[in-house]
């Protein structure tokens, strides 16, 4: 049997995050209808920024042209993030990344059951050989992962690799990159990453 942790890249180089939640419930039933609602909220990838809360980065689907899209995230979809700080010049003030792997099990009647999606930073699908758009490498990845273990409800994210985008980029970006990636390593993120599970589990 495939667990959701499987989807999780090895940590190699740079720096490793987890933001883990999770609720309990008193009878199977119960958690199973959790989970499905956490689970629509996980794929509703246009909706986070409500449910990450006021002060939040605002999250949007696109197609593979960079066109924005509604509906359910799907394996090789795209989404942009516009921080609530000073953007990149790559992305047109935007961080870019791939849903490179997107994995599912329903099934009230399982031990277990998830969903499970991997993001990769890629360069702003717009442009013609552009640099990656993120203040991280595309080394670096975000495993986002709601699953119901029995009568316990969980929502994660778990970021690893994550090496500042410094080194093929311009000047502004490389400053910037620095400084994100180095804001994000040290917490400054951590608040928004568990309100954000937090809200898959409201």
């Amino acid at each position: 049997m495939k667990h959701p942790e499987d989807i999780i890249e090895s940590q190699k180089t740079g720096s490793a995050t987890d933001f883990v939640e999770s609720r309990d419930y008193r009878t199977i039933k119960e958690a199973h209808e959790s989970f499905k609602k956490a689970a629509r909220r996980l794929l509703l990838i246009n909706e986070w920024d409500q449910y990450a809360g006021v002060g939040s980065a605002v999250f949007s689907l696109t197609n593979n042209q960079g066109q924005e899209a509604d509906g359910y995230a799907q394996e090789g979809a795209l989404f942009n993030i516009n921080l609530p700080v000073p953007g990149s010049d790559d992305g047109d003030g935007l961080e870019w990344v791939m849903i490179e792997r997107l994995e599912a099990l329903e099934d009230e009647h399982a031990i277990e059951e998830y969903v499970a999606m991997l993001v990769r930073p890629i360069p702003d699908p717009r442009k013609a050989d552009a640099e990656i758009a993120h203040f991280y490498k595309d080394v670096a990845t975000s495993a986002f992962v709601v699953k119901r273990t029995g009568k316990t409800v969980s929502a994660a994210v778990h970021g690893r690799n994550e090496t500042p985008n410094n080194a093929d980029v311009g000047l502004h970006d490389k400053i910037r990159n620095t400084i994100v990636a180095l804001s994000a390593r040290i917490g400054l993120a951590g608040p928004q990453w568990k309100k954000l599970v937090n809200g898959f589990l409201e």
